[in-house]
């Protein structure tokens, strides 16, 4: 047990990280559609706009920093909550996927994709 307990965990953590892939994915198409519409990236991310933040899942919540709507860039982060505290994505107005946090014992923090595994790989 000592050595399958934490490797299904790892297992099951790896299949909520999908939760933040796909919402991430899904605004970001979001964004560029109300960038077309609109010129800029200021007032996305609210309900009511064709970019809505996608509805929080059991395992992260989703938002834009406000200070991250610009004209001409944004930010969309992923928090992990629950089991997945400590897990932090984001993606920008470039397409770059980022890992700015995993929880202690996983590698890969500011990385520069989205990791899915405990030895940082993405």
């Amino acid at each position: 047990t000592a050595i399958a307990l934490p490797s299904y965990t790892d297992y099951v953590r790896r299949g909520k990280i999908s939760e933040a892939a796909g919402g991430l994915s899904g605004m970001s198409v979001k964004m560029e559609q109300y960038f077309q519409d609109n010129r800029t990236y200021v007032g996305a991310c609210v309900a009511g706009t064709v970019a809505p933040l996608p509805a929080d899942t059991a395992s992260f919540t989703f938002s834009c920093p406000a200070a991250s709507l610009t004209a001409s860039a944004y930010l969309v982060e992923a928090t992990g909550r629950a089991g997945m505290t400590g897990f932090q994505y984001r993606i920008d107005q470039a397409g770059n996927r980022t890992t700015s946090a995993v929880p202690a014992g996983w590698s890969g923090a500011n990385a520069t994709c989205w990791v899915q595994k405990r030895d940082g790989s993405c």
